[in-house]
């Protein structure tokens, strides 16, 4: 059956397991040419096989979302097998170490921001020119997390990026809107991955991060509580039929879990309680009639 995805090709990072395997399944079962680009070589290829077993098109290469040059590569191949890019999914990403703010190693916060902020930058600075180029619009998804919406404590580092994420949606989605480029932020809640075993992907440049250090035992208990909650999460499948229906609808944000409606609306409360403050203030108040002026 013909779809506005059939035909079309998709490019997704951290491709090879969970959210974005799902994704490269779904959107390849809608007759999307799926390139699949992962750190993981062993399960990259083991993901290739699968797609191929399901008479999808794919292409798969290795990539760490890190490095601009190796984005850059993966774009031409993916152009020189296919053609046209008409969907990234930014989907790699980390989880970090759980720990305090004065605990949480310098190191891991770079980590953790170089693989899931300047991942998403690079990898949106490398495709949006192809995608613009051939005027046939498209669609970006950021993949965040709930965490992007509200702020988590013991994971700053995590909840800080997964916050860029969503507002750097936010800037592209106004900036290509005269492309017909659709960009939304993916925030869902526990999904059935592996992210709480990052580690196993750690860049040789990060490696002090294994040493997160603070105090053992609790680390470990955040840790293992961490783990069951991604355990107790929705398959990726369910999440990625998700996304489909949610860009059919036009959705900036993609939310997964509707439970999580009432915390994010107490923060919106909150946000508006503040605003009103700010009107009653007799130092800033007279500025709350002042024409509000977009860049």
């Amino acid at each position: 059956m013909s779809n506005e995805f059939s035909g079309k090709t998709a490019l997704i990072s951290g491709g090879a397991g969970g959210i974005g395997f799902a994704l490269a399944e779904e959107f390849g079962q809608l007759g999307m040419k799926i390139v699949i680009a992962d750190i993981d070589k062993q399960q990259l290829a083991e993901a290739e096989q699968k797609l191929q077993d399901a008479n999808i098109q794919v292409l798969a290469c290795p990539l760490d979302v890190t490095s601009y040059q190796q984005w850059q590569d993966t774009v031409t191949a993916a152009e020189n097998k296919f053609g046209d890019i008409h969907m990234l999914i930014n989907n790699a990403g980390v989880g970090g170490i759980p720990g305090s703010v004065d605990t949480t190693k310098i190191e891991t916060w770079r980590w953790v921001l170089d693989v899931n902020v300047m991942g998403v930058v690079n990898g949106t600075q490398a495709t949006a020119p192809s995608m613009k180029r051939h005027g046939q619009g498209g669609w970006i998804i950021n993949v965040a997390s709930m965490a992007g919406m509200n702020g988590v404590a013991y994971s700053g580092a995590y909840a800080a990026s997964k916050a860029a994420v969503v507002s750097m949606s936010e800037s592209w989605a106004a900036e290509l809107k005269k492309h017909n480029i659709a960009v939304s932020a993916l925030c869902p809640a526990f999904v059935k991955t592996r992210i709480h075993e990052s580690l196993r992907n750690l860049q040789p440049e990060y490696q002090a991060v294994k040493d997160q250090g603070g105090p053992k035992i609790a680390s470990e208990k955040r840790v293992n509580s961490a783990e069951a909650l991604v355990e107790s999460g929705i398959p990726p499948s369910l999440l990625a039929k998700r996304v489909v229906e949610a860009l059919r609808s036009g959705q900036r944000y993609i939310f997964t879990h509707p439970n999580f409606r009432s915390p994010i609306a107490y923060r919106s409360a909150k946000i508006d309680t503040a605003f009103a403050d700010a009107e009653n203030s007799p130092l800033v108040g007279h500025l709350k009639d002042d024409e509000i002026v977009m860049l």
